[in-house]
């Protein structure tokens, strides 16, 4: 077997490990100074790459703490919680020991890339460390490197805001080597949890919305092959006082004043517009509050529910008084009420809410006196105020005719409108079967490799094998040009951490695992002590493996070493947060699923080059990304699908790209109450406002405020609502209709209220006119009346005489009046009066032909309106179910 060429520089530096290592690793200073220090530790240096033990079956005993120095907030909607801690770890260097005495001091600080130091990673970490940088280790004589700088920890957690503002949290910070097996690195709780609580309590700075209640801790028992970790579970509180002062108390406040305004007696004040403008008030104050309220799409807060609660019944109470109202005014125009609505309603719900019916008296009970029980006296008298009689009945005939126009206009009760007005209502990783299986399958180094041959079986002897390939990190690792290096790769969905619906970008949290063979290694574990050991990146060739629709730096912790097997293959892993673009169609929002994809391919390696594979199957990747998903937030996964793709460059070069395709589903729910919802309850209100009589209410009045109010409800929902300029949403093109129709129904009620109180100015309708509503009449079952008949004119014989009397005549009737009684003289007087009243009152009250016309016009339509509102309504329900019940049969099918 060919070797591979060698120089004198590994030999020297076999020399000088060698002769620092055989003294016990003892350091010797030349005298008690730092200079002196340095260079007695210059050997040290050169092992860096290197875990810090004589023996690779060692474990690296890692101590882990910290301080929790403030939380600075949560990101409901993305489930991320930012904190900044004080981290601290430090390990023994088995190749450090000094005599404190012999160099002057017991401890030096040094800068940490002088030394191997541990990956320790935070699991649920998912953005760069953006705070101070510290490049220096502490180490002391006895070989202990203690490590410690500023953190400002981005991490997922699984938010729970079911009871917010009174909620919990309970996050979890997991720490692990992200390359390192248990074999060796082992991660120990450096100080006890109890410290950790009290001292993070002491130090705490942030004194904002959350506060810290206290800390665990748990250990995890796990294998050798396994990546071991510990666990902190943080519990947090949040700081309810302003979301009582500023959300619930002024809620409270809102909905008592809408229940003291059923003390408004109806039927004198128009309880229709104060509920109204009340609504328009909540509206504008939750609009207000918008920012206080959590957005999530994973659950519903309770508060939230109480919200909606508060409108709903605000709205209940709205359409509860325009019932009222419509029975106020239009019941004497309503048939009897049903049997069954009068034992329902009257006779058991009344009693109940202490409500009796009542029993109207007959107006014609009393006594009775006859002829036979007349007098003499009572006779005499009656013929002598027999003409005073007469016109007393003159008179009652006058004012029962006026007390009748009178009833018919305003509505007077009678039995059946009364029965009506009185229903009224007061985790493990992948990469441990992913090294088990490579260390099974590849056990047998291939026939091309080029065995590395160690002095003693130990790490350093190894590291210096290792050198000459380290030499030949710049080309690929295969001896023959033509030979494809095979890439295989996949990946662990960790989060989905949001969607950008106007840049068309999907951010994603994943673990990515490379692996390649390298055919200028292999040696024998027996002779080098060791399968495996872990090397820094930088050492070894890398693949240029790249995401093509990365479309920002990878902001996630990095990841210096990778895992070099006896037989050649390396196993590169590395966390990615992945901000990738996605052609996102949201036409379906907020029940669109989206598809996106991640195509792998060398940047400049044709397939001639690298070969790419998967290495699991998609089935195994979609499971595993679904059981350590740490973020709950609005997206969901619903599937894993990938293919190879071949397509030939400009140069006539083969690429190979390998695409994986995501599928993601949006969780609906808080778009479903937080905004379809609260438009079908606004929707449906000026539906009921048909309902008001337009000859007794201003309709118009009520049905701007509802606009507006409307309109802030949708100023107040813009944030939840997708920006995009590449389609438009369907929810986007409902809410656009539900405010076309209620500016339409606005437009209807102004033609309505001019033709009712307006029309006795107008002309009789054109013919067409009359053509058209008769057709749409019976439609709407409104059927068309035409007036038959000239205007009817009352006949009043007293009225008559005294309008055509002359003045002869008048004179006459003067000197005979002076000839009566002065009581008939009056009486007469009254009668005139009344009669004269009573003319004005018909005239006013008895419309003409084309009046009525024009009423019924105005009538029919109202209706028709009303019968396009109920089915634009009844169609968007059915649309909003439908689409709702697929989405979610399509994620359970996933």
């Amino acid at each position: 077997m060919k070797e591979l060429p060698t120089t004198s520089m590994p030999i020297l530096l076999l020399i000088v490990f060698i002769t620092a290592l055989c003294s016990s690793f003892e350091m010797n200073c030349s005298e008690p100074t730092h200079p002196a220090l340095l260079e007695a530790l210059t050997p040290v240096f050169n092992l860096s790459s290197i875990r810090p033990v004589k023996n690779s079956s060692t474990t690296t005993n890692i101590s882990v703490t910290f301080t929790l120095f403030g939380i600075l907030g949560v990101d409901e909607k993305a489930q991320l919680l930012n904190t900044y801690i004080w981290l601290q770890y430090w390990w023994h260097n088995e190749f450090i020991s000094w005599d404190p005495i012999e160099c002057g001091t017991d401890k030096i600080s040094l800068p940490k890339e002088k030394f191997w130091v541990p990956d320790i990673v935070i699991n649920e970490f998912m953005n760069e460390n953006s705070a101070p940088s510290v490049p220096y280790v502490y180490l002391d004589y006895d070989g202990w490197v203690k490590d410690a700088h500023p953190v400002k920890v981005v991490s997922s957690c699984n938010l729970d805001i079911y009871t917010f503002p009174f909620d919990i949290q309970n996050c979890t910070f997991t720490f692990n080597s992200y390359i390192h097996h248990a074999r060796d690195i082992k991660i120990m709780l450096g100080v006890p949890v109890k410290n950790i609580t009290e001292r993070s309590k002491r130090v705490m700075t942030t004194l904002g919305e959350w506060e810290l209640l206290d800390i665990t801790f748990h250990d995890f028992n796990v294998d050798e092959y396994s990546i071991d970790e510990i666990a902190f579970h943080i519990r947090l509180r949040r700081r309810a006082t302003l979301y009582v002062v500023n959300l619930l108390i002024p809620s409270i406040f809102l909905i008592t004043v809408d229940l003291f305004s059923f003390l408004l007696p109806p039927q004198t004040i128009d309880r229709s517009s104060f509920k109204m403008t009340l609504i328009l008030g909540y509206t504008v104050f939750l609009l207000i509050m918008n920012d206080l309220l959590p957005i999530t799409g994973n659950s519903i807060p309770l508060i939230n529910v109480f919200l909606s609660l508060c409108l709903t019944l605000m709205v209940a109470s709205l359409v509860e008084t325009i019932l009222i109202t419509n029975l106020l005014f239009n019941a004497v125009n309503f048939c009897s009420v049903p049997r069954w609505i009068q034992v329902l309603v009257l006779q058991i719900i009344g009693p109940i809410v202490f409500i009796p019916r009542k029993i109207k008296k007959s107006q014609h009970a009393g006594p009775q006196t006859t002829e036979a029980t007349k007098g003499p006296d009572e006779i005499k008298s009656q013929a002598v105020e027999s003409k005073a009689v007469q016109e007393l009945k003159k008179v009652g005939k006058h004012i029962q005719a006026i007390r009748v126009q009178v009833e018919q206009q305003l509505g007077s009760s009678n039995p059946d409108s009364e029965d009506w007005l009185q229903c009224r209502p007061p985790k493990v990783k992948p990469s441990m079967f992913l090294f088990l299986s490579i260390t099974l399958l590849l056990c047998v180094p291939p026939s091309t490799s080029a065995m590395l041959h160690c002095t003693d079986p130990s790490p350093m002897s190894l590291l210096v094998a290792l050198q000459p390939v380290f030499e030949l990190s710049a080309i690929r690792p295969v001896r023959l040009y033509s030979t494809p290096l095979n890439v295989t790769t996949d990946f662990v969905m960790y989060g989905i951490l949001g969607v950008d619906e106007k840049a068309q970008l999907l951010t994603t949290y994943i673990w990515l695992t490379t692996l390649w063979h390298n055919e200028f290694v292999a040696w024998d574990p027996e002779e080098c002590g060791c399968e495996s050991i872990s090397i820094p990146r930088n050492k070894i060739w890398v693949p240029d493996v790249v995401i093509n629709e990365f479309m920002e730096k990878n902001s996630a912790p990095s990841v210096p070493y990778v895992y070099l097997l006896s037989n050649g293959i390396v196993m590169d892993q590395q966390p990615v947060r992945v901000v990738s673009s996605c052609r996102l169609d949201i036409y379906l929002f907020p029940f669109d699923i989206q598809n996106c994809t991640f195509s792998f391919n060398s940047y400049i390696h044709a397939k001639a080059g690298i070969d790419l594979a998967v290495e699991y199957s998609v089935e195994s990747m979609y499971l595993n990304s679904k059981a350590i998903m740490a973020t709950m937030g609005e997206w969901e996964l619903t599937g894993i699908k990938t293919k190879s793709y071949n397509f030939v460059s400009g140069y006539g070069q083969i690429y190979e790209e390998l695409r994986f395709f995501i599928s993601v589903r949006r969780r609906s729910t808080l778009y479903v109450v937080n905004l379809l919802l609260p438009s079908c309850f606004l929707i449906s209100l000026d539906l009921f406002s048909f309902i008001l009589p337009p000859k007794s209410v201003d309709r118009s009045l009520f049905k701007m405020t509802l606009i507006l109010g409307y309109t802030v409800f949708l100023l107040m929902m813009n944030d939840l609502l997708p920006v995009t300029g590449n389609t438009i949403p369907l929810i986007n093109v409902f809410l656009c209709l539900c405010l076309a129709l209620m500016v339409a129904s606005l437009l209807e009620t102004i033609i309505v209220t001019n033709l009712l109180r307006g029309s006795v100015q107008y002309q009789s309708p054109s013919r067409w006119v009359k053509v058209v509503f008769h057709f749409l009449g019976p439609l709407v079952h409104l059927p068309f009346k035409a007036r038959d008949g000239e205007d009817i004119v009352i006949q009043n014989v007293d009225a008559q005489e005294m309008i055509v009397s002359t003045p002869v005549e008048d004179r006459d009737a003067s000197k005979e009046l002076l000839n009566e009684d002065e009581p008939l003289q009056e009486l007469r007087t009254l009668t005139s009066d009344l009669a004269a009243i009573r003319l004005q009152l018909e005239k006013h009250l008895n419309s003409s032909k084309s009046t009525e016309e024009w009423v019924q016009v105005g009538l029919i339509i109202d209706r028709l309106l009303f019968i396009l509102y109920i089915l634009f309504i009844t169609v968007s329900f059915i649309t909003i179910i439908t689409l709702w019940v697929t989405s979610d049969n399509y994620s359970h099918k996933e």
